[in-house]
């Protein structure tokens, strides 16, 4: 009997799962059934098409797909500010979690962070999510205030988490690739 999950690759001498590597780019409203699928399997309370269009057509608001074997893998949507980046909306497909699709997205937004214009990456996530609230302390968030009654849906309270620009944590990623390139 076949399952529809794919087998996950296991690193030969760690015994972890090897990341899944993904091709981030723009989102395109060819993406918007995938997306919409996604959402609908990550959250209790989706968005709707409405909704993506609305704060897509911003000017500050982008759009970002993780894509693998031409196939949307996740998604992030998120604000630009003066001194920070807001992450909106974020997602990965269910059957691809755990396999490094949402670290390399958040990698590519930390990427755009500097001393000089846009610090900290910002982000609000539902105190009942601890999923997501250990996967983004794991990439080095931390929880700065709790908002209280923050969601219209429900009055469900909200941990609002940053992650600030770190010199040594690009300067460790520099290294790793040098060290992997020669």
């Amino acid at each position: 009997m076949t399952t529809s999950r794919e087998t996950i690759p296991l690193h030969p001498t760690t015994g972890r799962s090897t990341p899944m590597p993904v091709h981030i780019r723009w989102m395109i409203r060819r993406d918007m059934p995938e997306v919409l699928a996604i959402e609908e399997q990550s959250f209790e309370f989706p968005w709707s098409e409405e909704d993506f269009i609305r704060c897509l057509r911003q000017r500050n608001c982008i759009g970002m797909v993780a894509e693998h074997n031409e196939r949307v893998a996740g998604f992030m949507i998120y604000e630009l500010h003066k001194s920070k980046l807001h992450i909106l909306n974020f997602a990965v497909r269910d059957e691809l979690r755990r396999r490094g699709v949402g670290r390399q997205m958040v990698k590519k937004l930390a990427g755009k962070l500097s001393p000089q214009r846009r610090s900290r990456v910002m982000l609000e996530i539902r105190e009942t999510n601890l999923p997501a609230q250990l996967f983004f302390r794991a990439l080095g968030f931390r929880a700065v205030s709790v908002l209280r009654a923050f969601y219209d849906d429900t009055p469900e309270d909200a941990y609002l988490m940053q992650l600030r620009y770190s010199a040594a944590a690009v300067a460790a990623d520099g290294e790793r690739a040098t060290r992997l390139a020669g």
